[in-house]
């Protein structure tokens, strides 16, 4: 038995009939083609599904689509504004913060949270909002920096 929903992504409204079971995730790779949004461990332990819903950085892979249901999501897509990228965007290209790039989209979220409640993060705050996205590649240093980047960009 289907279950319609609507959710705006990346500010375009959508209506579709799901899976009550379809995973976030899913959602938005399968059905609207964003396939920004990266399927990791499927089990919310590396965090490259991470969105925003409703300004809240969440991992898809353990939400249901149905949950989403009247909900505001943000994917990697939706950071980009008239072609610009955003100040995190920035960051991680300035500063180097990506080597294999598998975790960025959702390590750019989780980024992106901590400075829009935080406008000058201290690192140990940088680190301790990244704990729930691994990353096998870069040993971190370089995200903390396009993090700060990102801050002072926004800040100046």
């Amino acid at each position: 038995m289907q279950k319609a929903i609507s959710v705006s992504v990346n500010g375009v409204s959508h209506q579709h009939d799901v899976e009550p079971r379809l995973l976030l995730v899913h959602y938005l790779r399968d059905v609207l083609g964003l396939t920004g949004t990266h399927i990791g461990c499927e089990t919310s332990l590396c965090g490259a599904c991470t969105i925003l819903l409703d300004g809240q950085a969440v991992k898809s892979c353990t939400m249901l689509a149905v949950q989403a249901d009247g909900a505001e999501v943000t994917t990697i897509e939706g950071l980009v504004k008239d072609g610009k990228l955003h100040p995190m965007q920035e960051g991680f290209w300035e500063r180097h913060g990506l080597q294999c790039g598998y975790c960025t989209p959702g390590m750019i979220i989780a980024a992106t949270q901590i400075i829009d409640r935080n406008a000058n993060p201290s690192r140990e705050e940088i680190r301790h909002g990244l704990e729930g996205n691994l990353c096998r590649c870069t040993g971190y240093q370089h995200i903390v920096e396009a993090v700060e980047y990102a801050a002072k960009k926004r800040s100046a």
